[in-house]
Order: C-alpha cells, then sequence, then structure tokens
C-alpha cells in the first residue's frame, strides 16, 4: 500500500476518528433512549436486551470475518461497505415500527459496524508507518470513544426530550455519509500480502453458539428454565461449544486459536474482557431504567447522573496505559476490579431507599468510570504479553472479539435479573464481576503465568504472516509507554 503524503493523513485520521464515533456514540445515546423507546413500541424489558444484544452478538461473531475479507479484497472497500450499511441500518431503526423490526435493523447495523472498527485500525497502521505518529494516531482515535462515552448519555438525553429516540438514530445518517464521502476521497486502498483462509464452519458454529445461548438467558425469566424453546437453545448452545473446540483445534488456520489459552496472562485477558463489558452492558442497562422508571428523571437527568461514570472512563485510561508501560498490568487490574466491586456494593446501599442521595450515586457512578477506565490498557496488554507478532494480532482479535461478547452477556443475564424483579441480584452479580477481575489480575500477572504465555509462544504458527496489523480490532485505545530497559521496548514494540 503507497503510505499517504503527510498533508493526506491528517483526513485518514478524521475518517477513521468518525466511524469509531459512529459505532461508539451509537450505545450510549441508546441506552438513555431505552424508556422512551420502551413506551412507545409496548416493548418488555426482553425486548430491551434484544434491541442492543442483537447489535452486540452480531458485532462479536463477524469481527474476525470481516477483518479477514478486509485484508483479502481490499481494506477501504470493506470499509465503505461498513458505513453503507451502518448509516442505511441507523435509518432503518429510526423508522421501525415494532421491537421486532428495530432488532432486525439493529443487526443490519452491526453488519456494517464490525467492518468499521477493526478496518479502520489497519488502515491507521498502514498509514502511520513511523511508531511515534502511530502512537499518536491512534490515541485521538481511541480518545474519541472516551468522548462519546462521555457526551453520549446527554446528547442522547437532549435528543429524546426535544425530538424523540427515534432521533438518536438519525444522528448516524449525516456522520455516515459525510465519512462515506472523505473515506472515498482521502483513504487509499491496501490489502494484506498474505491473509487467512476462511473459516465458515466455526464462524457458523460460532453463531449459534452465542444466539441460542444468548436467546435462552434472555427469555428464560418469561418463559421458564424448563420451557421446551429454553431447554432446546441450551443444548444447541452446548452441542456447538462440543463441536467447535474440536474443529478448530483440527484447522491450520481456525478462527480461534484453542492452543493459545494455555497461556494464563492470555486466558486472563480474554476472562478478565468478557467479564469488564459485562459489567458495563449490565450496569448501563440496570441504571438507564433504574433512573428515568424508578426515580421518574427525564432522559436529560438520566444522561446528567450518568457524568461522574464517563468522566473518569474518559481521564484514566491513558494513566492507565501509562502504569502498565512502566509497571505492568497487575496494578491497572487491581484498581480496575476494586472499582467496579465499590461501586455495584455502593449501589446496592444506594438503591435501597426510595429517594437515594445524588451523592452517593455520583460517587457510585464515579467509582464504576475509574475501575472500567483501568481495565482495558491491562486487557490488551496481558492478550499479547509474550506473544510473538505472529500470534498477537490473533491474541488482540480474540481479545476484542470477547469484549463484545461479555457485552451481550451481561446485557442477558443482568437484565434478566432486572426483568425478574430482582434489581439487588443485578447489582451483586455485577460486584461478582469485579471480584473476579480482582482475582485475576493478581492470579494471571506474575511470573508463573508469564511462564505459561513463553511456552505457547515458543511453539511455531502455522502462518507466520498474520499479524497484529492485519486483525487489528481494539475497540478502545492504548496508550503504552516505552519501558525504561531499552531491550524490553524493543522486544514489546515488535509485540504491540
Amino acid at each position: 500500500m503507497p503510505v499517504p503524503r503527510r498533508g493526506r493523513r491528517v483526513p485518514v485520521l478524521a475518517v477513521c476518528c468518525l466511524s469509531v464515533l459512529l459505532v461508539s456514540l451509537d450505545v450510549t445515546i441508546l441506552n438513555v433512549a431505552l424508556p422512551s423507546m420502551q413506551q412507545d413500541l409496548d416493548s418488555s424489558v426482553s425486548g430491551l436486551q434484544w434491541t442492543l444484544d442483537a447489535y452486540t452478538l452480531a458485532l462479536a461473531s463477524l469481527l474476525t470475518l470481516a477483518g479477514s475479507t478486509a485484508d483479502r479484497v481490499g481494506r477501504r472497500r470493506i470499509f465503505q461497505l461498513g458505513l453503507v450499511l451502518f448509516t442505511a441500518g441507523s435509518a432503518l431503526c429510526s423508522l421501525a415500527p415494532a421491537t421486532d423490526w428495530l432488532v432486525a435493523f439493529r443487526m443490519v447495523q452491526a453488519a456494517g459496524g464490525s467492518m468499521l472498527t477493526p478496518v479502520a485500525m489497519a488502515i491507521l497502521t498502514n498509514t502511520f508507518t513511523e511508531p511515534r505518529e502511530r502512537a499518536r494516531a491512534i490515541g485521538i482515535w481511541g480518545g474519541i470513544v472516551g468522548l462519546s462515552m462521555a457526551a453520549g448519555p446527554v446528547l442522547g438525553g437532549v435528543l429524546v426530550e426535544s425530538v424523540g429516540w427515534r432521533s438518536v438514530f438519525w444522528l448516524n445518517v449525516p456522520i455516515g455519509l459525510a465519512t462515506l464521502a472523505l473515506a472515498a476521497l482521502f483513504v487509499p486502498e491496501s490489502r494484506a500480502p498474505r491473509t487467512r483462509r476462511a473459516d465458515p464452519v466455526g464462524q457458523l458454529l460460532l453463531i449459534v453458539l452465542l444466539g441460542t445461548l444468548t436467546y435462552a438467558i434472555i427469555e428464560a425469566p418469561g418463559e421458564g428454565w424448563t420451557a421446551p424453546p429454553i431447554v432446546a437453545c441450551l443444548i444447541v448452545a452446548a452441542c456447538a461449544l462440543a463441536a467447535f473446540v474440536p474443529y478448530e483445534n483440527r484447522r491450520a488456520e481456525p478462527l480461534i486459536e484453542p492452543r493459545l489459552f494455555r497461556s494464563a496472562p492470555f486466558s486472563g485477558a480474554t476472562a478478565t474482557a468478557v467479564l469488564a463489558f459485562a459489567a458495563l452492558g449490565g450496569f448501563l442497562f440496570t441504571n438507564t431504567l433504574y433512573l428515568q422508571q424508578e426515580l421518574g428523571l427525564s432522559a436529560l437527568g438520566a444522561g446528567l447522573h450518568l457524568l461522574p461514570m464517563a468522566v473518569p472512563a474518559l481521564m484514566c485510561p491513558p494513566l492507565s496505559g501509562r502504569i502498565v508501560g512502566s509497571r505492568g498490568p497487575r496494578t491497572p487490574l487491581l484498581v480496575a476490579g476494586a472499582g467496579i466491586t465499590a461501586s455495584a456494593v455502593l449501589a446496592v446501599a444506594a438503591t435501597r431507599s426510595a429517594h437515594p442521595s445524588d451523592t452517593l450515586l455520583y460517587v457510585t457512578y464515579a467509582l464504576f468510570g475509574l475501575g472500567f477506565g483501568f481495565v482495558n490498557a491491562p486487557i490488551t496488554y496481558t492478550a499479547v504479553s509474550g506473544m510473538p507478532r505472529a500470534q498477537a494480532g490473533v491474541a488482540a482479535a480474540i481479545a476484542a472479539t470477547s469484549r463484545q461478547i461479555g457485552s451481550s452477556l451481561g446485557i442477558a443475564v443482568i437484565g434478566a435479573a432486572v426483568a425478574a424483579g430482582a434489581r439487588p441480584a443485578a447489582w451483586w452479580i455485577i460486584a461478582g464481576c469485579g471480584a473476579a477481575i480482582l482475582v485475576l489480575g493478581a492470579v494471571t500477572t506474575g511470573r508463573r503465568a508469564a511462564a505459561t504465555a513463553e511456552r505457547v509462544a515458543a511453539v511455531p504458527t502455522a502462518d507466520p504472516t498474520y499479524t497484529l496489523e492485519e486483525t487489528a480490532t481494539l475497540p478502545l485505545p492504548i496508550s503504552l509507554p516505552e519501558p525504561r530497559d531499552g531491550r524490553r521496548t524493543r522486544r514489546q514494540g515488535e509485540q504491540l
């Protein structure tokens, strides 16, 4: 791929930033609009869960496929297709006459979104080839995610209050069209020198596994765990998992590398990603309904109440990255686990009262934002820790997919507790996620854990050209300064 001239790199960065703004802003805005959607569409709590999970499930299932397809047929081409699908899906969502239609259109959005985040990172990697420039570009790109978390609830509240919930989808249309035009003008085409073979069987098994398991968790509170459809879904999910693992083990180029899970840091990072984003998805879902339905706040009022969570979530990632780069991932993981756990425990105390203290709620949300703000940099670092470049890309892709899976399961499980009228149980589930992150941070970052990563890294890969550049699927930023030890700096630079 020809590297764009310096003057043309800024527009490329702008295009990539607009694309991540589309994907990330959509999540925080939509959460604030849920109660209005529920009232207008006469939706159940499970219907609201599906409007969120249909998106994250499709995104989790298609991320790796979208990245490899872009490597094969052209990154700009797939990026533009993603923009078209996401923009069209947003327009269709704004016209949805019922919850079922909204869920279907959200899946169209997700299909487009899966082509934006990983491909945008690959475009940035190929555009900014000098390491320092690349780090700055990725930092700016990732900062948009924090900005959307801070601005999303308030902007969503303003739109819902003034125009209605459908306007949160209208917002995506002009941004999507502008990004599409800029991409056609400034983004050069590029392909990977060698791509992995497609894995349609593994892709299908993953979709079946995630879809049936999520359906069972969401619908079980209404139908009962012993209802035939729920039992059938659980059996199908178990069969899909039982078939997926041995099938992927036999493939030379699997969709997901099962042997990477022999690395304790990698397994810990994957589990931490699932737990952290399960906590986030459940926390946003539960609090949005609580603030508007239980406390009677407006959409804008709910958005303003969530600002204490958004601000540390915006400010803490750079600090977390610096700590990871200088001292390793253990401290940020411990802070993340402690913050998430403490916020959920405080939420149990705060929501017992019919008129909770605003100060206590603000502290609760700030602690969660602190914990979540510290968790992303160590997830990515720990996932690729000790891996050579040939394995770092696969590890990063799996970690990114785990984030989406965690969000889906969090909304499903914690939302099921809310639907069953057990809101305190929802808070305790979030507290359990935080406590598990705390334990994983202590267990998977020591010397013994690092030794398992080195053993996995010593095994040759089937495809040594499959690198992070070709599978960059990081939805949130990492900002890792160079460690002081020069030898370690060079090695980590190759890995990351």
